[in-house]
């Protein structure tokens, strides 16, 4: 048998009737129309319940402790890495630091991060360091100054 474009068919029970609610007891779908009796579902444009709602409840999230801190200082500080300090020389401050573009003009301070090798010998004044960074500037010579 040739298959032609015009008697094409979706399968059979592929395709679902509209039921029609509302119109009358014998439909089987007449007065409440399937939605029960009151209730937010029975009433129109009022059936989604935000997600995490429980029925008036405290909530799960509500119930359980607040964990853990968010601290406001690390939207200020700039990260600044060792082998970004290999490029520049002598005394480092945060002028230096925001003049070699190696931290944001949103930064308020910086903080050197052991991230890869040091070989000069640097003067950090007025940064932060971690101990790794600190302990890396030590042993190439510098000294990292309050």
């Amino acid at each position: 048998m040739i298959m032609r474009l015009n008697t094409l068919k979706p399968a059979e029970g592929a395709r679902a009737e509209r039921v029609r609610v509302g119109r009358g007891i014998g439909s089987g779908l007449g007065k409440t129309a399937g939605r029960g009796h009151k209730g937010s579902f029975a009433r129109s444009g009022k059936g989604k319940i935000k997600a995490g709602f429980e029925g008036g409840q405290m909530p799960l999230r509500k119930r359980l402790p607040k964990v853990g801190f968010r601290s406001h200082l690390k939207n200020d500080t700039a990260e600044v890495f060792l082998y970004q300090l290999d490029k520049l020389d002598g005394e480092i401050d945060f002028a230096a630091l925001r003049a070699a573009k190696l931290v944001p003009a949103k930064a308020k301070r910086a903080k050197v991060v052991k991230k890869g090798d040091i070989s000069k010998k640097l003067v950090l004044k007025g940064l932060l360091a971690t101990a790794g960074a600190r302990e890396a500037i030590e042993a190439a010579g510098g000294k990292v100054e309050e």
